[in-house]
């Protein structure tokens, strides 16, 4: 069990140690979960940390349900298999989308404050976040990150299910999940503490990770 997210990136981190002399190592987190997690990572490798947003597209009536998702740079990955069963209308589809974009431009504006994405040309890029579950956010961010051509691509994550983690190997040129549950029900059962992360609380680490500061 982890006590709270920082204290799952601190032992996240000991499972990335050798990517501390990899060519210019570059931090992202899938924000907000994955920020805390990915704080700790960053300070561990002396990496600079930056966020790489995501929005899961929830089935309507079931948005715990992720029926895709979509990531900066326009990307939509959709679950072609779910979205047959369900039958959805394509304008229902086009609507949720249109709903998530708006918060994706929310969020990159507020988090980001102007700055743009440095570039991932050549770099080692670890993709953080709190947990794999269906794994939507990770698969639609993998494949937005794959097009701007890093040198590495490491999707890192504290505790998941054994089966996406193989599924998202496909993606990412490692896959790092060190606690895989049997049965896997949800990311919180490995959590003692996984209370939501506010946007005041993804700002402080961001702006501390920048300074070099504590939080």
């Amino acid at each position: 069990m982890f006590a709270n997210r920082r204290d799952a990136g601190r032992q996240l981190a000991q499972h990335l140690e050798r990517f501390r002399t990899a060519p210019r190592p570059l931090v992202l987190a899938l924000p907000r979960g994955g920020v805390p997690v990915a704080f700790e990572v960053a300070r561990a490798l002396r990496a600079p940390l930056e966020v790489f947003v995501v929005r899961k597209l929830g089935v309507p009536g079931h948005e715990e349900v992720a029926m895709g998702a979509i990531a900066s740079g326009g990307v939509r990955v959709l679950n072609e298999d779910l979205l047959r069963r369900l039958a959805l209308p394509e304008a229902q589809l086009e609507a949720v989308t249109a709903r998530e974009a708006r918060e994706l431009e929310r969020r990159e504006a507020l988090y980001r404050a102007g700055r743009s994405l440095p570039s991932l040309e050549d770099r080692s890029v670890l993709l953080i976040d709190d947990g794999l579950a269906t794994g939507a956010s990770a698969r639609a961010a993998l494949q937005a990150l794959r097009a701007l051509n890093p040198a590495t691509l490491v999707l890192a994550v504290p505790v998941g299910a054994a089966q996406t983690c193989a599924e998202l190997a496909e993606l990412a040129d490692d896959v790092v999940c060190p606690v895989q549950p049997e049965p896997f029900y949800a990311v919180g059962q490995a959590y003692v503490n996984f209370g939501q992360t506010g946007d005041d609380e993804v700002l402080d680490l961001l702006r501390a990770s920048r300074e070099g500061q504590d939080a």
